[in-house]
């Protein structure tokens, strides 16, 4: 409906095969994942080089809503935490905002 071009994965690990050779405008990613976590792969996210998307504008998404969670989303790497239920417009607004502030 916006316009943008999505690419799903099933797991972190697929993730971060997938954005070390795909160029992605930004990492919209659960927190709660089996076997490695969205703090887990932000964190290897950043220790990549940039051309392998190591600088990628990231977002957390989460259950988890509190004031420790948002540090410790940013903390990890993320520049936005987004709590569930999500509000689809707002998740657009914030994709999009990532996105123009990144270029």
């Amino acid at each position: 409906m916006y316009g943008a071009n999505v690419t799903t994965v099933t797991s972190a690990i697929e993730a971060l095969a997938t954005l070390t050779q795909y160029k992605a405008d930004v990492l919209l990613s659960n927190i709660g994942m089996p076997e490695m976590d969205g703090y887990m792969l932000v964190r290897q996210l950043r220790s990549l080089p940039c051309q392998q998307g190591g600088k990628i504008p990231a977002i957390a998404l989460t259950a988890y809503a509190g004031e420790i969670n948002y540090q410790k989303a940013i903390e990890a790497g993320f520049q936005r935490h987004v709590p569930k239920p999500i509000d689809p417009a707002n998740l657009v607004e914030t994709i999009a905002d990532l996105v123009r502030q990144s270029q």
